[in-house]
């Protein structure tokens, strides 16, 4: 069996890394994608849905090193099913309302902000350097 998801969102907040016991890395940040449509009396409404992502080993490191709240990213990777319920994990927050996170365990990490893009910057996939003759192509 197989399963694969692929999310396109921004970072909630900077990446935080750390070690297991034996020493492999572990990066945890949060994903927001937003969907936007109309209610039924023609007013647009935005829709949000969070996702706990967690890359391992190299992956983490390079997540840790170059991602920061706002950075828009694609993951894809697995979802991981709360142990208790099989679905997404739930709690109450602070103001008594019942939240749940999906959670993703990353395989690929795409950075598809650029590097002048600060915390708020747009969406932009970083674009590469295109060969403008003949001699500029390394084959």
């Amino acid at each position: 069996m197989y399963q694969k998801i692929v999310i396109v969102g921004r970072l909630g907040r900077d990446p935080e890394m750390r070690f297991t016991p034996s020493g492999q890395a572990v990066t945890s940040f949060s994903v927001a994608t937003d969907n936007f449509h109309n209610d039924a009396n023609g007013a647009s409404v935005k829709d949000t849905v969070w996702f706990r992502i967690s890359a391992w080993g190299k992956l983490a490191e390079t997540c840790n090193n170059y991602l920061q709240k706002g950075k828009m990213v694609l993951v894809e990777g697995r979802l991981t099913a709360d142990a208790k319920t099989g679905g997404p994990r739930v709690w109450t927050a602070q103001d008594g309302t019942t939240r749940a996170s999906f959670e993703v365990s990353a395989q690929t990490v795409k950075f598809l902000s650029g590097k002048a893009e600060g915390a708020a910057g747009g969406a932009g996939e970083e674009e590469a350097e295109v060969p403008t003759s003949d001699d500029n192509i390394p084959f």
